[in-house]
């Protein structure tokens, strides 16, 4: 299982980047495992003010549905519509061209709440 060190987690399987008080946001490799192979993705509309735990995408795959939740507050500043219109780009590249969209962050701390890579692995079920 893929867990960049330098990224922070959600229990939900959403996973952080920071840079310059803009979070980029996507869901892990565990989560696009499980999910398999991804058919359909609705994302938010820039501009939109969110709070942390939000309902702010749905990622559709042959398996399942799965809500995709704001890890942060702020406001979304770019959707990610690459991944409309190719959602398997989430499953071959999922901390890079997969990701989904970025949020400038109303409070930087917030992510010091979130999981760092070794809190993350750690709640992941066991490999059988």
């Amino acid at each position: 299982m893929n867990v960049p060190r330098e990224l922070r987690y959600t229990s939900t399987h959403e996973w952080v980047r920071v840079r310059a008080g803009v979070a980029t946001v996507g869901i892990t490799d565990y989560a696009q495992a499980q999910l398999s192979d991804l058919t359909f993705v609705e994302l938010p509309d820039k501009n939109d003010e969110v709070n942390a735990s939000d309902e702010l995408a749905v990622v559709e795959s042959v398996k399942a549905a799965s809500d995709v939740y704001a890890p942060v507050s702020g406001t979304i500043v770019e959707a990610n519509e690459r991944v409309v219109e190719q959602p398997d780009l989430i499953n071959t590249d999922p901390y890079g061209e997969g990701w989904l969209f970025k949020i400038r962050m109303s409070d930087t701390g917030e992510v010091q709440d979130l999981m760092d890579a070794d809190q993350y692995e750690e709640q992941l079920p066991e490999e059988e």
